[in-house]
């Protein structure tokens, strides 16, 4: 798509928000995105409000086949926690409306975190499902509850931040599956609580927003001797060969740095949008790309 504020298309990727026997379309859950509230100058979010704004019923788009390594294993019977943070509650509610939509049994508890009940999206649909199926349950998260304006238990099961403290009071064990969406800051924080209380790093599953990366390895440094040759990169379509070096970060900003366009969506690996064929040379990656 082409905003009103230039010529450069731009991509942009969303997560499905329904369950996956759902064959007839595809739903995704869009948040409009003003300025910051204490940085008005900061503009608002481009690719959100174009689809508030200026998409209507009927209108045609053209949009890439779902990708991703993010998704609930329909397969396994073993218990999940599916826990969201805003609108990175969106592909846990595909998962949750699959379990639902399947009559699974398996034991699943949803920990749902925002602020207060302005942010809380998807309430009245996301309690149906808690009372319509025992093995669903649902806990909210209201950091920043309003007094005489949120209601505990009506509207936010726990004034406070999903964490793993809240984990340990609520669930009987360690045992689970984690999958979680939401900021970056908030992921952060569980993966390190989790990997501490003994939960594998095989069973914690998640996705962040852009390029947000979660793992703390890195790739090491390479060999510097006298003498070494520089490593090229050569782009095909622009006919340009650039020296690479170890600061000039990932190939896609590698790039854009050097005036060279290339299609992304979120720089993350995720949604193949930069994907693109390596004709000669190997490539090492700090975690494998979820689109093959």
């Amino acid at each position: 798509m082409k905003p009103e504020s230039g010529d450069k298309s731009v991509i942009r990727c969303y997560t499905l928000s329904d369950n996956i026997t759902q064959t007839d379309y595809y739903r995704v859950s869009i948040k409009r995105v003003p300025p910051p509230h204490n940085k008005p100058d900061v503009p608002p979010g481009l690719s959100s409000n174009y689809f508030h704004d200026h998409i209507s019923e009927g209108d045609i788009l053209d949009i890439k086949a779902p990708s991703g390594k993010f998704f609930l294993d329909t397969k396994s019977g073993s218990p999940v926690v599916l826990i969201g943070g805003g609108i990175g509650l969106t592909p846990i509610l595909s998962m949750v409306n699959e379990i639902a939509a399947t009559g699974s049994s398996r034991e699943t508890w949803v920990f749902y975190g925002v602020r207060n009940r302005d942010e809380h999206i998807m309430k009245e649909h996301l309690e149906q499902l808690a009372s319509q199926h025992p093995n669903i349950h649902l806990n909210i998260c209201y950091s920043d509850p309003r007094e005489g304006m949120d209601r505990l238990v009506a509207d936010f099961q726990h004034a406070e931040r999903v964490s793993v403290d809240l984990f340990k009071r609520l669930l009987p064990s360690n045992n689970y599956d984690f999958l979680m969406c939401g900021p970056p800051q908030m992921m952060e924080t569980l993966v390190d609580d989790l990997e501490a209380w003994g939960v594998p790093e095989s069973n914690i599953h998640l996705e962040a927003f852009g390029p947000a990366s979660l793992k703390k390895c890195q790739l090491p440094a390479p060999t510097e001797t006298a003498g070494a040759k520089a490593i090229n990169i050569s782009f095909s379509k622009s006919g340009e060969t650039l020296p690479w070096k170890p600061d000039s970060g990932n190939i896609l900003g590698f790039a854009e740095s050097n005036g060279i366009r290339m299609e992304s969506g979120c720089r993350a690996g995720s949604c193949g949008s930069c994907l693109c064929a390596v004709k000669s040379g190997r490539v090492r990656y700090i975690e494998e790309p979820g689109n093959p």
